[in-house]
C-alpha cells in the first residue's frame, strides 16, 4: 500500500445558482437575514451566527488544509468581500477562481486549474458541512479518490432523510476498492436494487491535475453542463484509479429553506477559527 500524501489545497464549489434555496417556501423560522441570503441563493452567505462558509473553511483548517480556493461568479461581490480581509485570517489563505457561467461542476472545477497547479486538491460543495474527520480521512488517501458515505449513517446523522440521499449518487466500487462508476439520481428500481450498504457521493473528492484533462475531453451533458461525474467517468476510462474512502458519517446540507433551521440546531456551539 503507498503511503498517504497529504494535501493542503482545497477547492470549494460556490458558484451555483441557489434554485431551490431561492424558491418560496415557509421563512417563519428565518431571521430577516436569513430569509434575505436566501432569497439571493448564495447558500454559502447564509448567516448562522455567521456566514455558513466561514463553518466550512474552518472545517477545512481543522482537518490541516491551509489553502482554500472559492470558485465563485463574477457577481459574487459579497464572498469576496468577506473573505478578502487578511486580518481575518490566520489558519488559511483564501483565494478566487471566476466560473464566468454557471456552467456545471466540472466546469467549475476546471475554473480552478492555476490555483491546483501540479498538486493534488480536495474539492467539496459550498453548501455541504462535512465532518473534519471525513475531511482528514480524504486528505490522507495514497492519491486521488473520494468518501463513499454509507447510506445508513448519511441518514442518521445529518439533516438528509432517506428519501432525500435516495436522489444522490450511488457509488459502484470494484472489488479492490476503487471507483467503477457512478449511478446519478437512481430511480426507484434502481435505488432499491442499491441495498442499505450503498455508499453515496455527496461530492468529497481528492483530484490530481490528470482531471483537468479529463474535463477538457468531456462535452456537455444533455441540459448543456459540463458535469463532474463524467469527468470522471472520463479519467477513469484513462486509466486514473479512484481510491473509495467508506465513512460512516452524516452531513449538513444546507441545500433549501427548510434546511436552515436544522443545520444552525446542528452547528449551534461549533467554534469556527479562520
Amino acid at each position: 500500500m503507498l503511503p498517504p500524501v497529504l494535501v493542503t489545497k482545497a477547492v470549494i464549489l460556490a458558484r451555483g445558482l441557489g434554485t431551490r434555496m431561492r424558491r418560496a417556501a415557509d421563512t417563519a423560522a428565518l431571521d430577516e437575514a436569513q430569509a434575505r441570503a436566501a432569497d439571493s441563493g448564495v447558500k454559502g452567505m447564509i448567516p448562522i451566527g455567521r456566514p455558513f462558509l466561514d463553518y466550512v473553511i474552518s472545517g477545512l483548517a481543522d482537518a490541516g488544509f491551509q489553502h482554500v480556493c472559492l470558485v465563485i461568479g463574477p457577481e459574487h461581490q459579497a464572498i469576496r468581500d468577506h473573505y478578502g480581509r487578511e486580518a481575518a485570517l490566520s489558519r488559511v489563505r483564501v483565494t478566487f477562481a471566476i466560473q464566468e457561467r454557471p456552467l456545471g461542476t466540472a466546469n467549475a472545477v476546471a475554473a480552478a486549474e492555476a490555483f491546483a497547479g501540479a498538486d493534488e486538491f480536495l474539492v467539496i460543495n459550498s453548501d455541504n458541512y462535512y465532518p473534519v474527520a471525513v475531511l482528514e480521512r480524504v486528505r490522507g488517501l495514497a492519491g486521488p479518490g473520494l468518501a463513499g458515505f454509507g447510506r445508513a449513517a448519511l441518514s442518521a446523522e445529518g439533516n438528509i432523510d432517506d428519501a432525500r440521499v435516495s436522489r444522490y449518487a450511488v457509488l459502484q466500487v470494484a472489488a479492490d476498492g476503487t471507483l467503477e462508476d457512478i449511478l446519478e439520481k437512481p430511480d426507484p428500481e434502481a435505488w432499491a436494487r442499491t441495498g442499505a450498504d450503498a455508499l453515496i457521493s455527496m461530492n468529497c473528492w481528492r483530484f490530481g491535475p490528470r482531471i483537468f484533462d479529463a474535463i477538457r475531453r468531456t462535452g456537455p451533458s444533455p441540459r448543456g453542463e459540463y458535469e463532474l461525474a463524467d469527468a470522471v467517468r472520463e479519467a477513469v476510462r484513462q486509466g486514473e484509479r479512484f481510491e473509495v474512502a467508506p465513512v460512516a458519517a452524516g452531513v449538513l446540507d444546507l441545500s433549501e429553506r427548510g434546511d436552515i433551521p436544522s443545520v444552525a440546531r446542528r452547528l449551534a456551539g461549533v467554534e469556527v477559527n479562520l
